[in-house]
C-alpha cells in the first residue's frame, strides 16, 4: 500500500476504532508512527481532521468529508483487486456487525468452511445487541433479526426461524401450565428484546389472533439473558428456535401453549446504503444463506 492510500486507511480506522493505540496494533506500528501518519495526512491536505482530548477523538467538518470519501476509495481498490484475483481468492477484512448471541450461535460455526475457501480474507465481527450504525462502525455489512429494515437499506433475507413459548420445568411444577394466551396474566413473564416497547405479546390459535398484555417481571436486552432467565425458572419466555434448540434438547426449558403460534423471526443482511456492497461482503452473504438454508432443512420445525 502506498503511503497515500495507508495513510488514508489510518485515518480511518483511527476514526472507527476511536483509539490510536488499537490502530497501531492492527497496522503493526507504534503509537507514535499513527499519529504522525494522521498529522502528515492533514499537513498533506492543509485542513485539521481530528480535534484530540484526553479521553476522545472527534471529527472536524473536513474529516467528516474525508471520512466519507476515504472509505470510498479504500473499498474501491480493495474491490479491484479482489476482482483480478477473482471470487476464489478474497483478501482484506470483512467486517460484520451483527447480534450476539445469533452471531455466537448461528454464525460463528459457519466461519470455519468460509475461512478456509478464502485464507487471504480476514473477519471483524462486531457482535453487540444494540443497532450499531454501519457507516460509523465501518461495517461492510450487517446481519439483523426482526422485522424488514427500512427501505434506505439495501437488504436480503437469510433465514426464518419459529418462535415459541418456553419455561422451565421447575417453574411450571411452581406455578401450574398455562393453557390460553390469557393465562399468562397469572405468570411471571420474561421480555427479550425483540418485545422492545411492545406491552402486547400476540399469537393465533385456530386462525384466530389473540392479544394478551405483559408486564415482565424481568426484562433482559439480550436474547441469551431471557432463555438463561427461563431455564433458571423466573418465569415464561418467547424464543427463537435459534436462540433455545439446545435447552429444549436437554429438557432445561420445554414449550408451553404449543397450540399457539407467533410471528416467526427472520434475519436479514443489510448493506450500508449509498455504496454497492463489496465482493467480500456479496460472497458472505451467498454463502450464509446457502449454509443457513441447509440447516434449517437439517433441523425439526417443531
Amino acid at each position: 500500500m502506498n503511503d497515500r492510500l495507508q495513510q488514508l486507511a489510518i485515518f480511518v480506522r483511527t476514526v472507527e476504532t476511536g483509539s490510536f493505540s488499537k490502530v497501531a496494533r492492527e497496522f503493526g506500528l507504534s503509537q507514535p508512527s499513527v499519529s504522525r501518519t494522521v498529522a502528515a495526512l492533514e499537513a498533506r491536505l492543509g485542513v485539521k481532521l481530528l480535534t484530540r482530548t484526553t479521553r476522545q477523538l472527534s471529527l472536524t467538518d473536513a474529516g467528516e468529508i474525508l471520512l466519507s470519501r476515504a472509505r470510498e476509495a479504500l473499498a474501491g481498490v480493495d474491490e479491484a483487486e479482489n476482482a483480478a484475483r477473482g471470487a476464489d481468492r478474497l483478501s482484506g477484512i470483512l467486517r460484520v456487525a451483527l447480534p450476539a448471541t445469533y452471531g455466537v450461535k448461528q454464525i460463528v460455526p459457519l466461519l470455519p468452511a468460509f475461512l478456509e475457501r478464502h485464507p487471504r480474507l480476514k473477519i471483524d465481527l462486531l457482535m453487540s445487541d444494540r443497532f450499531e450504525n454501519l457507516i460509523a462502525e465501518g461495517a461492510d455489512m450487517a446481519i439483523r433479526l426482526g422485522n424488514q429494515p427500512e427501505s434506505s437499506f439495501v437488504t436480503r433475507k437469510l433465514a426464518t426461524a419459529r418462535r415459541l413459548f418456553v419455561a422451565s420445568p421447575a417453574y411450571l411444577a411452581r406455578r401450574g401450565t398455562p393453557k390460553t394466551l390469557a393465562d399468562l396474566s397469572q405468570h411471571h413473564l420474561i421480555g427479550g428484546p425483540i418485545d422492545g416497547g411492545d406491552q402486547n405479546w400476540r399469537a393465533r390459535r385456530q386462525a384466530v389472533t389473540e392479544l394478551q398484555p405483559i408486564d415482565p417481571r424481568v426484562r433482559s436486552r439480550a436474547a441469551s439473558g431471557a432463555v438463561a432467565c427461563a431455564s433458571a425458572g423466573l418465569g415464561i419466555a418467547v424464543a427463537s428456535t435459534w436462540m433455545c434448540a439446545e435447552e429444549l434438547a436437554s429438557g432445561a426449558l420445554v414449550e408451553v401453549l404449543a397450540d399457539y403460534r407467533i410471528d416467526p423471526i427472520t434475519a436479514f443482511v443489510v448493506f450500508p446504503a449509498g455504496r454497492r456492497p463489496s465482493q467480500k461482503a456479496r460472497a458472505f452473504s451467498d454463502y450464509l444463506e446457502q449454509a443457513l438454508s441447509t440447516l434449517s432443512h437439517d433441523q425439526p420445525s417443531a
